[in-house]
């Protein structure tokens, strides 16, 4: 007994499948660009508050701490007038499980320069604590992780070296590797020193090690947060000028920099050896310095215009924080939406085929 092929009603299946399920929606959504307005504000870093909703963005210019939500609304989140003229907040990071929010504060104005982690309790704003960092000669504290325990690492952008500061404001110098001036030419650690390149970019994996990045030789390292010992994990490539680096939760790392691009990382060891897999454009008009993973996971970048701010308050009251996507992993998307729609089409086919069989053998008998 055959059974005959019934093409249409197929057809009209792998049809109606592919334009419900199909690149078609993916692809038409825009990219989130949230403008905001404050000004002299000039912000260098920003986090994400995911139980408020909202990004916290340290000022340059001045001593405050600003929330912009989702829509562009922007309030002083944190004043801080008792902090020395000329301070300015320059990495920031949230520590949900004690509701803190971690500040780098710096002043270059000072003899020897400022450099201090801040503590703030997220419900009352209110200062826990300011930790001076030991300091040693052109020290420049810039971005700031923090761990499960509460402990918080801050990079140096002027030397080679990352402060720890525990959960109660102790402070010291936590790691020094030798890795951090040794030569590009020669990944196992050898080679002549670059001298003061310093540090910048810091973020904590929650398998107990950072990612940090070094903007003037491109290195990418990786950081055990128990011992502080480091290693490379970018050998093929250099990030040169990258000064923030983030960490989404499906393990890709995000880095960015201000006159360059958002490199896109992954790692299949658990950062032992690191790949770029995609490269995005920025606008380095706008001067972006740090990255953020916000809410769904999206990756986030701040338009600053910190070379405006560094010369001087230029008046400038427009800023923004703008949504960067991968190309590639939009492609990728659109091939596993495609593959379940086939997957679906051949199960709705074969069921209609199963229901012809049954009929027929119904009219035999």
């Amino acid at each position: 007994m055959s059974i005959a092929s019934p093409k249409q009603p197929f057809l009209l299946i792998v049809t109606i499948t592919v334009f419900l399920l199909g690149p078609g929606p993916i692809l038409a959504r825009d990219a989130h660009v949230i403008n905001f307005q404050y000004p002299n504000l000039y912000p260098e870093s920003l986090t994400w508050d995911a139980q408020a909703q909202h990004f916290l963005l340290g000022s340059l210019r001045q001593r405050i701490i600003a929330a912009v939500s989702d829509a562009g609304i922007v309030e002083t989140f944190i004043s801080d007038t008792d902090l020395p003229a000329g301070a300015a907040f320059l990495g920031l990071a949230i520590d949900p499980p004690r509701n803190r929010l971690l500040a780098v504060v710096h002043s270059s104005h000072h003899l020897p320069p400022l450099n201090a982690l801040a503590a703030y309790d997220l419900r009352s704003r209110r200062r826990i604590f300011l930790s001076a960092l030991p300091s040693e000669n052109s020290d420049s504290a810039n971005d700031v992780a923090v761990d499960h325990s509460g402990n918080a690492f801050v990079t140096n952008s002027g030397g080679n070296f990352i402060w720890k500061v525990t959960v109660d404001g102790s402070a010291s110098i936590f790691s020094r590797s030798p890795m951090y001036t040794a030569s590009t030419n020669n990944p196992s650690g050898g080679g002549e020193p670059y001298g003061s390149v310093g540090l910048n970019g810091i973020t904590y994996v929650s398998k107990g090690y950072l990612l940090v990045v070094q903007s003037s030789s491109g290195k990418v390292f990786k950081v055990d947060a128990e011992d502080g010992t480091a290693r490379r994990v970018l050998v093929d490539e250099e990030l040169i000028g990258a000064e923030d680096i983030a960490v989404r939760k499906d393990g890709v790392a995000a880095a960015v920099s201000p006159m360059k691009v958002l490199w896109l990382m992954k790692s299949d060891d658990n950062w032992a050896k690191g790949a770029v897999y995609d490269k995005v454009e920025v606008n380095v008009r706008r001067y972006p310095t740090s990255v953020v993973i916000g809410d769904k996971d999206r990756v986030y970048v701040l338009y600053g215009h910190l070379d405006e701010g560094r010369m001087g308050e230029s008046g400038r009251d427009k800023f923004g924080i703008a949504e960067l996507r991968s190309k590639k992993e939009g492609n990728e998307s659109v091939w596993i939406f495609v593959l379940i729609g086939l997957g679906f089409t051949y199960f709705c086919f074969w069921r209609f085929q199963m229901a012809q069989l049954v009929n027929k053998l119904n009219k035999v008998h």
